[in-house]
């Protein structure tokens, strides 16, 4: 039962009932639990076998016809919730009728009748334009507006005399001087003319050709020189935050003037604005993206430069695809594509064949080196790698022996070649040859360092790694080596989610006598130039999410870099002075790579994308992604559309809803954002704040070698007995906080197998969230911690409950627990298996048949990852549409997997009318976005949820909700 004084508890109650909940859960377990097991004829309590002598279909007609008989004799539970509960309900539903602020209809316009049982709000009419608009009549209304552009004779004179002054600046002057060496400038003339003649123009450069930092100057000098300075507003995009920066601020620096005069930059939560007209604002794709929401014909922009558009990211390939629909209204707007030379046509002729401009590349020379000098520079060995190991899984040595065997019949021949030519000694031939040479050694980085800073000039050395983790686990290893001391060397970490103050540092250069090391992901292969890295290591690996859209699993794996992506970072050496780039791959390996990377939108899960389509008023997903360069598979779309349409966040007619705006607004995938929403809702931000940041960024658990067992206990441990990996995930970063307060958050980490850096990270993604919400007035407050915030932060039940409704429809069913593991079941795979790292790989006891989870990856099998079982009532409240069947006195709800289960008529009637009660308060709140008022009709309905699933199974009629192996087979049977 809810108590009022349990509202007030917050985070301190989450904290404080950890080991009556324990005590509690191992008391109850076996009460309510269900065992699992594999028969075994002849033990009493297990299933029997079938009798002796029956051979092939016999057996299975056997089986059926057993089934058959114990259903029916069996009794069938009926779902009844407590007559006081269901008393309960009624009296808060009944205060419904006399609150109308969620449900009063209201007259309204015809294209509004779908959402007349909403009171009008200012976001409604926003929410209703944008469901009811169309790009092409949002840009004909833009047309007709009054851009911010418009003619100033006495601004154009100023600004044109600001400009004639700057070239006396003796700052000027210098910074021109070193403008004039670029190859860019050799082209301006001829650029300017391209652009004056043509509405679209692709401009192709080599790395270090000064395109990025020059040609939006040029524009701007030449319009500032002709008096257009008044109708002169530049945007030019970059892929990624840092790049905006550093781009912004070397254009500002060229330009002799601070940031916030002619140049500004705008990223993610943070801008330095440049003055509206005779300026240019450098910034990220999404930025320029969110500015079309507002200002779809962009009139408040003169040009648009879309830079480093080789790189194909689904953000700036829905740009170039919504630009074509907008440069025939605005053909006053010029639109430059630049791009690396590698595939510059490309974008020309999906323009309609507009002239390409190619710019010549300028840097110093640039040594290389492939695996074969590294491996005699270091003479390090690898060690052996045994496929033998992997026999007993059959499909894992297979996949394992192809793989080997593909590899000899890449390095043999090139082996051979090097034998003949007698170019290296036979231990570096011997190394090569093995198959572990290909697997990233972050031994072999720090050995090849070493060597660097111990036989090579002064000079920085850029080191590209994969992953973040990576770069995380080679800092540690260089700096608890003791080769790298402080007085000599400084080692910079770059990754996309480090602050950007933290980023700007790597442009710095040190003292003299000091060498850099920045240890980087591909965020450093374009767009920014640190000007003193002389040294590049390429691991030539990268990592790239996958979206397999056959298994509907989504991937991110290290493979091998594109020729295109190992161009640019060997070009990132060189930039002042002869360098030197060191390739961690064979030269035979090279051959094999790609010429380009594979453009982001044929590699992703498309939620996303698909909801800016719905914000930009663009119509049907299919049609307008069928016009991009690459479109996706319409399969791929298909699954996202159905995952949108299951979360709410779209509707039968595709349309966006209430709900999907926010989530189109929010930077998560749309279901981790449903839950923190949700978690906003219901007061429980910390512990699911923590969870949704687990799921999109990675959780901190690691497994060391030889400690297995002992990570796993731990891991346990930490999910309370809740069997919920989730759960283990909030408690992790929720103890993390409170140890790093009290200067233990080390001790902590090594205690419990977490990785101290990747909890840092997801305590700041906590605190993003809470900004976006608070922003949103989802809730009152900037800080996840906030009491009012976390009112039930401490109902385990309802974590549960906000987590599966985010994941849904990602539930599987228990089958049966064997010495290997619990077996599993979904509609979409079949059987399935629970991944050996999940807390509930190793559990026999389950208080519910049900678990739900996060993903599934295909390995040695299809495995379930993040899972948490889940009860009955869980289900009830995550399932967003509910059925129930009505005849003569019997009810039976549509549950899932077309489990239809008895419900007693009271039950039925209850249930169905809280479930419509809370998708219109839903509604409303989405509508409406304030905090909730938990003294009123809408707090008194969401306590009546709360309790709802807080009930177990035992106390709704379902003491056993499990089956046992036979009846869960023919269940498996009949629905899958």
């Amino acid at each position: 039962m809810w108590h009022p004084q349990q509202s007030s508890r917050g985070r301190s109650t989450f904290a404080n009932q950890r080991s009556s909940r324990e005590e509690h859960t191992q008391s109850s377990q076996s009460d309510r639990g269900v065992v699992f097991t594999p028969g075994t004829p002849g033990i009493p309590g297990r299933r029997q076998g079938h009798p002796p002598g029956l051979r092939g279909k016999a057996i299975g007609l056997y089986y059926r016809d057993r089934n058959r008989e114990k259903k029916a004799n069996a009794k069938v539970p009926v779902l009844k919730l407590p007559s006081y509960l269901i008393q309960r309900i009624k009296t808060i539903l009944n205060l419904s009728n006399s609150d109308n602020s969620a449900s009063e209809p209201n007259e309204r316009s015809e294209n509004d009748t779908k959402y007349n049982y909403i009171s009008d709000s200012q976001f409604k009419q926003k929410f209703l334009g944008i469901v009811n608009g169309n790009i092409q009549r949002n840009i004909a209304t833009a047309m007709s507006m009054e851009s911010k552009l418009q003619r100033n004779s006495h601004l154009d004179k100023v600004l044109q005399a600001e400009y004639n002054d700057k070239q006396n600046k003796l700052s000027y002057k210098n910074m021109l001087k070193f403008r004039l060496k670029l190859p860019a400038y050799q082209k301006k003339s001829e650029i300017l003319q391209l652009i004056q003649d043509n509405q679209v123009v692709v401009v192709s450069g080599e790395t270090g050709c000064g395109k990025t930092t020059q040609v939006a100057q040029f524009i701007l000098d030449e319009q500032l020189k002709a008096g257009n300075g008044s109708i002169t507003r530049i945007v030019c995009t970059q892929p990624r935050r840092i790049s905006a920066i550093s781009v912004a601020e070397r254009v500002a620096a060229e330009r002799a003037e601070p940031l916030g005069k002619s140049v500004g930059y705008q990223i993610r939560l943070e801008k330095v604005a440049a003055q509206e007209q005779g300026s240019i604002l450098f910034c990220t794709t999404g930025i320029l993206l969110q500015l079309m929401k507002t200002d779809p014909a962009l009139r408040n922009f003169s040009h648009v430069i879309l830079d480093e558009i080789h790189e194909r990211s689904t953000e700036s390939d829905f740009i170039i695809t919504l630009l074509k629909q907008v440069i025939p209204k605005r053909t006053d707007l010029k639109v430059l594509l630049m791009s690396a030379t590698l595939n510059s046509e490309r974008f020309s002729t999906y323009y309609d064949r507009c002239p390409v401009i190619h710019i010549p590349g300028f840097t110093y020379p640039v040594k290389e080196f492939y695996l074969e000098d590294i491996l005699l520079f270091t003479g390090f060995t690898f060690s052996e790698e045994e496929v033998t190991g992997h026999k007993k899984h059959l499909k894992r040595y297979k996949e394992l022996r192809v793989k080997q065997d593909d590899f000899m019949g890449m390095i043999k021949p090139y082996i051979r070649q090097l034998i003949s030519e007698r170019i290296y000694p036979k231990y570096v031939t011997d190394e090569l040859a093995k198959p572990s040479s290909e697997e990233l050694s972050l031994k072999l980085i720090e050995k090849l360092v070493r060597h660097i800073c111990l036989t090579k000039d002064p000079g920085a050395i850029l080191i590209f790694l994969p992953g973040m983790m990576d770069i995380l686990q080679l800092n540690r290893m260089m700096v608890e080596s003791g080769y790298y001391p402080s007085s000599k060397h400084v080692i910079y970490p770059l990754h996309s989610r480090m602050p950007t103050v933290d980023q700007a540092i790597i442009f710095k250069e040190p003292p003299y006598g000091i060498r850099k090391i920045i240890i980087a992901t591909s965020i450093a292969e374009t767009s920014i130039t640190i000007e003193d890295v002389i040294y590049v290591i390429n691991c030539g690996k990268t990592k790239l999410g996958r979206f397999d859209i056959h298994n509907n699993i989504q991937t991110l794996e290290s493979e091998w870099v594109s020729l295109a992506s190992a161009k640019q970072r060997r070009g990132r050496a060189g930039r002042v002075q002869s360098g030197e780039c060191y390739h961690l791959y064979s030269k035979a390996r090279e051959k094999t790579f790609d010429q380009y990377p594979l453009p982001e939108m044929l590699r992703t899960r498309l939620e996303e994308v698909i909801l800016q389509i719905k914000i930009l008023q663009l119509g049907k997903a299919k049609e307008f992604l069928a016009n991009v360069m690459d479109p996706p598979d319409l399969k791929a779309i298909d699954l996202s559309l159905d995952l949108l349409r299951t979360l709410n966040a779209l509707d039968n007619d595709e349309h966006l809803t209430p709900l999907g705006y926010h989530l189109a607004h929010l930077p998560l995938d749309p279901r981790t954002g449903k839950m923190i929403l949700w978690a906003a809702l219901f007061s429980c931000a910390e512990p699911i704040f923590a969870i949704a940041a687990s799921l999109t960024f990675k959780d901190a658990f690691y497994c060391p070698l030889d400690r297995e067992e002992e990570a796993n206990e731990k891991k346990l441990e930490l999910s309370l007995g809740q069997y919920s990996d989730h759960m283990a995930l909030a408690e992790a970063l929720q103890r993390f906080e409170m140890a790093y307060q009290h200067g233990v958050a080390g001790r902590f980490c090594r205690e419990y197998f977490l990785s101290y850096n990747t909890l840092k990270l997801l305590s700041e993604m906590k605190t993003d969230f809470a900004k976006y919400l608070y922003e949103m007035k989802f809730l009152d407050s900037s800080n996840p911690n906030n009491m009012n915030a976390n009112r039930n932060s401490h109902n385990m039940a309802l974590i549960k409950a906000i987590v599966c409704a985010g994941l849904y429809p990602n539930i599987a069913v228990v089958r049966r627990t064997t010495k290997n593991g619990v077996i599993c079941w979904t509609p979409e795979d079949g059987t399935v298996h629970m991944h050996p790292s999940s807390v509930n790989s190793r559990s026999s006891n389950f208080p519910s048949r049900y678990l739900t989870y996060f993903t599934k990856q295909r390995s040695t099998a299809i495995f379930l990852h993040d899972t948490t079982c889940v009860s009955i009532p869980i289900l009830l409240f995550a399932r967003p549409n509910m059925s129930i069947r009505r005849e003569k006195r019997k009810c039976t709800i549509n549950f899932i997997f077309s489990d239809n289960i008895a419900c007693d008529p009271d039950t039925a009637e209850v249930i169905q009318k809280l479930h419509e009660a809370l998708n219109t308060l839903l509604e409303y709140k989405v509508t409406h976005p304030t905090t909730v008022c938990w003294s009123s009709f809408e707090g008194q309905l969401l306590r009546a949820i709360i309790e709802l699933v807080s009930q177990k199974d035992e106390e709704i009629g379902f003491g056993n909700n499990a089956v046992d192996d036979e009846s869960m087979d023919d269940f498996c049977a009949n629905y899958g």
